[in-house]
């Protein structure tokens, strides 16, 4: 008992926001960007198993400037870190990215002074994919997520002011190291072993 009941057939109501959200999810590129094993997973993605090109996004560009997502797929080393920003920056806007695995999200195993200790040091991420490496359902579930997000992202001025609230709540956000513990590590006692080397 709507309203869409009282107009004549061939008429949709719907904002503008979400009509343009609707073609920018459809019309996603992603730019290759695979730096370690997740790359695999990435690539498996493209084979007729897991179909990516029921999404619109069969054409991985080998150019940043035709491709709106990067999927950083990897650890990133410090020395490919201003790789990485540079085809970020060589992207057009509007434009995502998503980190996928536990090295490109906070550098995994990799705690040391070669390896970033997660990609948004260096660029705006916009879905973290754990994993290690993520399998390639997971990684279309976060491209489902990141669908979902540019579906009901906002324009113009709205899209200032949701930017800027969600950096104010980043800025809030307490660093995960001034964190308190989520556990005791004092209850766990080893028992002791016999010397191998005695």
């Amino acid at each position: 008992m709507g309203l869409e009941e009282k107009l004549p057939a061939g008429f949709v109501l719907t904002t503008l926001e979400n009509v343009v959200g609707y073609m920018r999810k459809a019309s996603i590129w992603p730019a290759t960007f695979g730096l370690a094993c997740c790359a695999i997973e990435m690539m498996a993605v493209g084979t007729p198993d897991y179909d990516i090109a029921r999404f619109g996004m069969e054409r991985f560009s080998a150019t940043p400037r035709q491709a709106d997502l990067m999927i950083v797929a990897g650890r990133v080393s410090n020395k490919m870190a201003p790789v990485v920003r540079q085809v970020y920056d060589q992207m057009p806007n509007p434009k995502w990215v998503i980190s996928m695995g536990v090295c490109a999200s906070s550098g995994g195993m990799f705690n040391n002074y070669a390896i970033v200790q997660g990609v948004d040091h260096i660029i705006p991420v916009d879905i973290y994919l754990p994993g290690c490496p993520p399998r390639p359902e997971m990684l279309l579930n976060a491209i489902i997520e990141l669908h979902d997000q540019i579906q009901n992202s906002k324009l113009g001025v709205n899209r200032v002011a949701a930017a800027r609230a969600a950096e104010e709540a980043a800025l809030r956000a307490t660093p995960t190291h001034l964190m308190p513990p989520t556990h005791d590590h004092g209850a766990l006692t080893a028992t002791p072993g016999k010397n191998l080397l005695a």
